[in-house]
């Protein structure tokens, strides 16, 4: 069976861009259903690949309704699939994420996205003590011709309670710790697809293993689970 994502998703996206309203949408939910259908195989498989080499929990696909209530633009329905790769609690820290979207905005990502104020303290305090391992990480050649570098927030000057002129203040002004991996159209339509970002995914690893340790553990590398 094949599991590459249908390419009648992306077309179906085009159109709900120009057509974004409910009289549209309801008239073409039948199609978008069956879709979604053969996208949630996709997402289980690719789920199923990196159960290989990590614990994956949970694995949650987006609903296609955009909560509009807190938000400027009123359009109410997303124009890609969204959907997360939880990792085992509480041991395992980080997640995955894989975005399906037109016009070449499909993406993958990974890392922490809204760590909580204990665990970015945490983080920072480590940084702050000793960078190295993480500096060796970001620099692996493989990994960072995969990932690049970090993407995301981070303040403007250094956080409450830290130096501004730290060797580390670039990693311990972040506020986000996420790394993301771009397709084309094309790309994410090719049969090998699915088995480039579990490849990728599989290269995370090392940031993952480190984060978790930090995460898991005081500053004296007590657990703390």
């Amino acid at each position: 069976m094949s599991y590459s994502i249908p390419k009648e998703t992306l077309t179906f996206f085009k159109k709900l861009e120009k057509n974004n309203d409910r009289d549209w949408f309801n008239e073409h939910k039948p199609e978008f259903k069956a879709i979604e259908a053969k996208v949630k195989l996709v997402y289980n498989h690719l789920g199923e690949l990196m159960n290989t080499h990590d614990q994956i929990e949970k694995i949650k696909m987006f609903r296609i309704y955009r909560d509009v209530r807190f938000s400027k633009n009123k359009l109410p329905y997303k124009t890609h699939f969204g959907g997360s790769f939880g990792r085992k609690k509480p041991e395992l820290r980080g997640g995955y994420y894989l975005h399906i979207q037109p016009n070449n905005e499909s993406f993958i990502a990974t890392g922490f996205w809204d760590p909580n104020k204990e665990d970015l303290l945490r983080i920072r305090k480590e940084f702050e003590m000793d960078d190295s391992e993480m500096r060796d990480i970001l620099n692996n050649k493989i990994f960072k011709s995969i990932w690049g570098s970090f993407v995301g927030d981070e303040l403007k000057t250094a956080p409450k309670g830290f130096d501004k002129e730290h060797p580390a203040i670039d990693l311990i002004r972040r506020k986000q710790f996420i790394f993301t991996k771009k397709y084309t159209d094309k790309e994410v339509l090719e049969d090998g697809f699915l088995e480039d970002a579990n490849t990728a995914f599989k290269t995370i690893r090392p940031y993952f293993d480190y984060m978790s340790d930090v995460l898991t553990t005081n500053l004296n590398g007590e657990s703390l689970l």
